[in-house]
């Protein structure tokens, strides 16, 4: 036989030796990160679910986790994080597509206004469109609802002009939009919020050209308010818990990940401030089994978010000391194997995130 560059590549680019042979607790697949994070560095998050793990372990993990938008003082940190505060780096609730990142920045800085400013219930509550679960029970009135968002975008506009890296975590697709002027809403109105109407509203499932292009805008107008900024993109591992689409929920997570998947590769390509990492592929590879999702197949177990955030810690902090995230213990590889089996151990297994799209 000839010699071909294949005989030369290392173990980690052969999947027999970089994925078959290599136990799921010690499956890497992180290569270099083109920049690291310091210890003081200001790592501020948003996007779906998972990305709620990801804040949690920075704070665990010794990071500055940067947060504009904070609760009072006074109140627990279990109240605070029913009201939201504290969860993601400001009080906007799940940002889930590139769409409503996009509109959020525009939002924030008067660049979009949209026609629904807010939504009543049957009980005369109102309701945020944009971040409708921010406040159980709703605000007791519109102009609470609006002195609210003034400060939020307020904090918003903080975030983005002071943070030093923003991690993104792509979790959808498909979303629904106003038909009057495009305004994006987080999770179908008449869901929790609003009522449904399909003269009014309307599906839309992105592209991979519309989510390159929606991120690209962003990365333009977060450049040009804080020019030092770089951003860490993620995909969510967790599935989608419905689909408008006429086909198979299967089909349609699997599209929607390749979509947002082969957004963020052709992103990090694209821009040298601008990194992946691979969360989505090490929860959901073949080498994981199946350990790291719960019995109801969506929710990540606390051993698969612990095996991301390790990662993260190893490849994305740079050399100094920083407290490190401990290997799953015996505990946890079993916990593991209860999920994978469908019989979750304890409520251990599993962090609950607070995610909007789990009311559908």
């Amino acid at each position: 036989m000839s010699r071909h560059p294949y005989q030369d590549i290392p173990a980690a680019s052969h999947w027999r030796r970089g994925v078959a042979a290599v136990a799921p607790e010690q499956l890497d697949p992180v290569g270099p990160l083109k920049f690291t994070l310091r210890r003081d560095d200001r790592v501020a998050t948003a996007g779906s679910c998972f990305a709620q793990h990801i804040a949690r372990h920075l704070r665990r993990g010794g990071f500055n986790y940067h947060v504009t938008e904070r609760g009072h003082p006074i109140a627990s940190p279990d109240l605070q994080e029913q009201f939201n505060y504290g969860v993601f780096s400001a009080r906007y609730g799940n940002v889930y597509s590139s769409r409503q990142l996009n509109q959020l920045f525009d939002r924030a800085y008067g660049h979009f206004s949209p026609q629904e400013s807010a939504w009543q219930d049957a009980d005369g509550h109102w309701v945020d469109p944009f971040r409708p679960t921010v406040e159980p029970g709703g605000f007791a009135s519109r102009e609470e609802l609006l002195a609210d968002r003034a400060q939020h975008l307020q904090a918003v506009r903080q975030l983005f002009e002071t943070l030093d890296h923003f991690v993104f975590t792509l979790g959808l697709t498909e979303c629904w939009h106003a038909r009057s002027d495009g305004a994006v809403f987080p999770v179908c109105p008449g869901v929790a919020g609003g009522r449904f109407d399909a003269q009014a509203y309307a599906l839309r499932n992105l592209t991979v050209a519309e989510v390159v292009a929606d991120l690209e805008s962003f990365r333009a107008k977060l450049k040009g308010v804080n020019p030092a900024a770089r951003m860490i993109l993620t995909v969510s591992p967790v599935p989608l818990m419905a689909t408008m689409e006429p086909r198979h929920v299967l089909v349609s997570t699997a599209a929607s990940k390749a979509i947002l998947r082969a957004a963020a590769d052709q992103l990090d390509r694209g821009f040298d401030d601008i990194a992946y990492f691979p969360s989505y592929e090490i929860i959901t590879s073949a080498a994981s089994r199946g350990r790291y999702f719960d019995a109801d197949l969506r929710s990540v177990t606390e051993a698969g978010v612990q095996h991301v955030m390790r990662l993260f810690l190893a490849h994305a902090a740079d050399p100094q000391p920083m407290p490190a995230i401990p290997a799953p213990d015996a505990d946890a590889d079993a916990d593991a194997d209860a999920a994978a089996s469908g019989h979750a151990r304890d409520s251990d297994a599993v962090v609950r995130t607070l995610c909007d799209e789990d009311l559908l």
